[in-house]
């Protein structure tokens, strides 16, 4: 495992020594992270349209890293972020399907602060299971406003749907109607957050849904962008699409994201915590529509660095000088152990973490860096596949292999390599001319991918039924098999551990029926069926014995030739 010469090599499984910060000294963290915000989408990254002041002077008074990596999708990167391990190591491996929660038995930031006196909260996505023992709440957060799975508007709401303005979010994993948009809605949280503890140390972990599809803002934030179809863009790579009004739109979010920061920062100014408090400003991935993307190749989804590469600024005032630039590579990995150096937190005894501390190349320390490869993957399917959509960075060369992210390649598909100290958009594919290169850096990412798959293997995580959360609501989120999806007429099945044998009451609801049809539940050997009709869109079955253990769960509607999956199935304990 690579680490800086500057830093106590870190042993498999034993905790490096690290020095104490005194109790009343301890910084404060706040990390702000977006959702499929592009490197482009900053005035400070060459964008002469977008508007982020706020972003952009948080930017100027950090210390940023040019080279900064995450995940190609949002889980993944958020699994990374809060462990210091590879996601493949978490059991985060997609956005849904069940494959978007994270084992219980991680070890997380929050937990680790949570342990060292710290007071934790989370606003705004968490992305890492909707259900217990999965939730924030059950992850070391203390302070907890979510919402649930990928992102509002999407098969994780509440039955009827939801909106980003007035949506339904969990404060410590009970639901509540919030009052306004939902960015707004996040920072009054963490601002309420901030009141509360002024006087101890906290960490905060501010992570808004926006600018993710859909593209729902205040009016007043997509008027800002006028008709983009009619505006002189610059020539510099601007013109990647002609949906004006999506970019408009994403624009006008991140603008609205950008008030808010500045509405944070004030705060945190008028409560004097500024000085002792370290601010991370991140993404989690590129951006989802084709836009501005500081020139890179590619966009969300793809192990080119317009997918991958992005923002990533840390402000400390007295501790940081501002405006200065780490071009060394680094990625999420990083940022659990950077953040424990800092706040003179220990490493967790018996964890394996994949990450270094950046704290030495931060304050700007020269150091003897040893080589070190980042490694990147993602596409869908059930299971990570080796040699399919995935990429290495060295600190001067990448090799990519871009193909099969929704469908598995045909043939073996070949890799590129680029020298991205001369070439860094990706542009000039030498593997021709390097092959040793390539069959080194192809090793190595073999290599990791055995260590990775092997760490507990990609078996479903399991929902826990009758336990601290009841009842429990399985949504189309997290279901998984062959047809599983978010279409109407997808079809899919829930891993769930009872953990309490007893009498459960089970309720299944579905779209509104357009005539009659049979109504199947399944729950381990259990199978059971009722007749429902024209118009209905909820059954609930009477009380059903369930033994402790693992089950399958699945419901299902027959309407003559037509089979089509539940969307929600709620199981209540009746005992």
């Amino acid at each position: 495992m690579i680490r800086y010469a500057s830093l106590v090599a870190l042993l498999a499984f034993v905790a490096a020594p690290i020095r104490i910060v005194a109790a009343d000294k301890r910084p404060n963290v706040i990390v702000i992270i977006t959702d499929d915000q592009g490197h482009g989408d900053l005035g400070i990254h060459g964008n002469s349209v977008i508007r982020t002041p706020n972003l952009d002077r948080l930017a100027r008074q950090s210390v940023r890293c040019k080279n900064f990596y995450v995940s190609p999708v949002c889980a993944p990167t958020r699994a990374s972020l809060l462990t210091g391990r590879y996601n493949y190591r978490t059991g985060v491996t997609d956005t849904f399907l069940g494959r978007a929660m994270m084992h219980p038995d991680e070890t997380t930031l929050a937990e680790i602060f949570r342990a060292n006196g710290y007071r934790t909260g989370i606003f705004g996505k968490w992305h890492l299971g909707d259900n217990f023992p999965m939730r924030p709440m059950d992850q070391g957060f203390e302070e907890s406003l979510v919402h649930k799975g990928g992102g509002i508007a999407q098969p994780s709401d509440p039955p009827g749907g939801d909106s980003y303005f007035d949506a339904t979010l969990y404060r410590k994993g009970k639901a509540e109607k919030s009052k306004g948009y939902c960015t707004d809605v996040f920072t009054d949280a963490a601002i309420d957050f901030l009141k509360k503890n002024r006087r101890r140390p906290f960490l905060m972990w501010l992570a808004y849904n926006a600018p993710h599809t859909p593209l729902q803002l205040p009016e007043k934030y997509r008027a800002m962008y006028g008709d983009l179809s009619r505006r002189q863009f610059p020539t510099n790579g601007f013109a990647h699409t002609n949906d004006f009004e999506a970019t408009a739109r994403v624009y006008g979010m991140v603008t609205c994201i950008d008030d808010n920061v500045g509405r944070l920062m004030r705060q945190l100014e008028d409560l004097k915590l500024g000085e002792n408090t370290i601010v991370v400003f991140l993404t989690d991935n590129g951006p989802q529509q084709p836009r501005y993307n500081s020139g890179m190749r590619e966009r969300k989804g793809s192990v080119h660095d317009g997918g991958i590469r992005v923002p990533f600024f840390v402000r400390w005032p007295g501790r940081l000088a501002p405006g200065r630039e780490v071009t060394h590579i680094a990625a999420h990995i990083d940022l659990l152990p950077t953040l424990l150096e800092a706040c003179g937190v220990a490493e967790p005894a018996n964890v394996k973490l994949d990450g270094v501390s950046l704290w030495p190349l931060l304050l700007g320390e020269t150091i003897n860096a040893q080589p070190r490869n980042l490694f990147f993957q993602w596409h869908r399917g059930d299971e990570p596949e080796l040699h399919r959509a995935c990429a290495v960075r060295s600190e001067q060369f990448k090799l990519v292999q871009p193909a099969g992210v929704n469908t598995r390649p045909t043939n073996d598909a070949p890799f590129m390599l680029f020298d991205m100290r001369v070439d860094p958009f990706e542009r000039n594919n030498i593997s021709a001319d390097h092959p040793e290169i390539v069959s080194r850096l192809r090793r190595e990412y073999e290599k990791w991918f055995k260590d990775v798959s092997s760490t507990r293997g990609y078996a479903p995580v399991l929902i826990h039924v009758g336990g601290q959360e009841d009842p429990v609501q399985l949504t189309r989120q997290d279901w998984r098999g062959p047809r599983a999806g978010w279409a109407t007429n997808s079809l899919g099945h829930w891993e769930v551990l009872v953990t309490r044998e007893g009498h459960y009451e089970i309720t299944v609801d579905y779209p509104p029926l357009p005539g009659n049809a049979t109504l199947h539940l399944v729950i381990g050997g259990t199978t059971r069926q009722a007749e429902v009709s024209s118009g209905s869109r909820r059954f609930k079955f009477p009380p059903e014995l369930l033994e402790a253990g693992p089950a399958r769960v699945a419901a299902w509607l027959v309407m003559g030739e037509r089979t089509f999956g539940a969307h929600y199935v709620t199981m209540r304990r009746g005992d």
